[in-house]
């Protein structure tokens, strides 16, 4: 009773913001009900601080509108067909929505918009009942039909009506069983992950838009762990996913090999521990290029004699495998490229270790990296999982050298602007060419040399480069 009584204070504490009162008495003098509902109240009660406000209101979308424009900057009609008004009021970012009692086409997941005529229709139809708690206003009366709070207390998650009901309504909402595991570090109640399971097929009818996004914000969470395993666990991983769970290589008593898709989740974790290392806080790219940069395994696994398990040009294969199941995710073009890159590039340092490379291979490294270089330091360093400490030591000293010289030649060399002394107009002028592939050969010449012998000024250039043309 205590932690409840805690809970209470902590809502009524961390919701003394003056809107909400504003808010409450003009919706009731106007004759309308308003609650703050979801996600700021939840947050609220854990102490947190909720981005936006959310509110449901029994007012009709036209209603709020004529309502709020008299004290707002602005306003959105962001889902005026969904009963969704947004505004801006003073600094502040609110959305009210009208109370909703909807129905779904079972095939396609699009709604049949209905707006509902209380509270409490309203709070049945939410995704899990930690989100299905609302404070009316202005009177500040909790509500909670569905024993939100206890739930929230016992860190669980579940659905405020049958799983079955609210997966079949929205199927997103069982990746976003995920998500809140990971982010609220919940544990998806027993029955609802049941349905999980049996309901999974149903994911396939969701916009890939709609997956990616939900994908993206699980992997922003602070622990992904939890939320990547309950899809793997689930079956969804195998619809939305199907690379992460087919890490799980089956193993042979006579070939022995580290259990790729637990690396592959440790391999996440120490990136983002080295995120804030390299300035890259909450970097979306270099975790996915985590989850993703051992996809080629299992195309490329062979069981060689003497029981070894190797990979060959894993990199490589799963690069590409991860460029076609990011654009299936409608990715962006940007990250795409940097997360494919990333991937490929991932193995190449670990040579280093065995034998110090020369200056030319160190430019290289950094030229082939581009503008994905610190990502590249975080993802190699997060790739070093093994249990062997004295190995583990190696290849960290090991890198550390690998960025010590990659410091000296960028601070001798502006490796970040690498070129050679030639661009291609002069390319062009000298040897009297005009635009075409010639040119670009020409140029790759003198960037390998450029990479091979660092800087040797525009008359060596010059002359090396009509030695080679001649000699063609």
């Amino acid at each position: 009773m205590q932690d409840v009584a805690k809970a209470l204070e902590n809502l009524q504490r961390n919701t003394q913001n003056p809107l909400l009162d504003r808010l409450g008495a003009l919706f009731e003098s106007a004759g309308f009900e308003l609650a703050l509902v979801g996600g700021p109240v939840r947050d609220a009660i854990l102490g947190r601080v909720a981005p936006d406000l959310d509110f449901t209101t029994n007012a009709g979308p036209d209603e709020i509108l004529k309502l709020l424009k008299p004290i707002s900057s602005a306003t959105w009609d962001i889902g005026r067909a969904f009963g969704t008004i947004a505004a801006q009021i003073g600094d502040e970012k609110v959305e009210i929505t009208t109370y909703r009692a909807d129905s779904y086409d079972s095939e396609t997941r699009k709604p049949t918009v209905e707006f509902g005529t209380n509270l409490e229709d309203d709070l049945i139809r939410r995704d899990f009942t930690v989100n299905a708690m609302a404070l009316r206003l202005p009177s500040r009366t909790f509500v909670d039909p569905h024993s939100g709070l206890r739930d929230l207390l016992f860190t669980t998650l579940k659905t405020p009506s049958k799983p079955e009901v609210s997966f079949s309504d929205d199927p997103l909402r069982m990746m976003r069983a995920a998500r809140f595991a990971s982010q609220l570090g919940f544990v998806i109640e027993p029955e609802t992950f049941e349905a999980m399971v049996s309901m999974r097929e149903r994911i396939s009818i969701i916009s890939m838009e709609r997956v990616r996004d939900e994908l993206s914000k699980l992997l922003l969470s602070s622990n992904p762990r939890p939320g990547l395993e309950a899809l793997v666990d689930s079956g969804i991983a195998a619809i939305v996913l199907p690379e992460l769970p087919a890490l799980r290589l089956e193993l042979d008593e006579h070939h022995h090999h580290k259990d790729v898709y637990q690396h592959t989740i440790t391999v996440v974790e120490q990136a983002i521990d080295y995120e804030k290392d390299y300035g890259l806080a909450n970097d979306l790219v270099l975790r996915l290029a985590a989850l993703l940069h051992d996809i080629g395994k299992p195309a490329t696994r062979r069981l060689e004699p003497g029981g070894a398990v190797s990979f060959h040009h894993h990199d490589v294969v799963g690069a590409k495998l991860a460029k076609k199941r990011l654009q299936e995710l409608r990715f962006d073009n940007d990250t795409i490229k940097a997360v494919s890159k990333l991937i490929e590039l991932h193995l190449r340092f670990f040579g280093y270790s065995d034998q110090q490379w020369s200056d030319s291979a160190v430019r290289r490294y950094v030229r082939d990296a581009e503008d994905q270089l610190l990502r590249l330091h975080a993802l190699t360093r997060a790739d070093v999982t093994t249990r062997n400490r004295r190995k583990a030591d190696r290849l960290a000293h090991a890198y550390d050298d690998l960025e010590q010289r990659i410091k000296v030649l960028q601070e001798q060399e502006e490796l970040d602007s690498l070129r050679p002394e030639l661009d291609g107009a002069a390319i062009m002028e000298l040897l009297n060419l005009k635009p075409g592939p010639e040119v670009g050969k020409a140029y790759k010449y003198l960037m390998e040399i450029r990479l091979d012998e660092g800087e040797i000024g525009r008359a060596e250039a010059e002359k090396r480069l009509l030695s080679w043309w001649q000699s063609r």
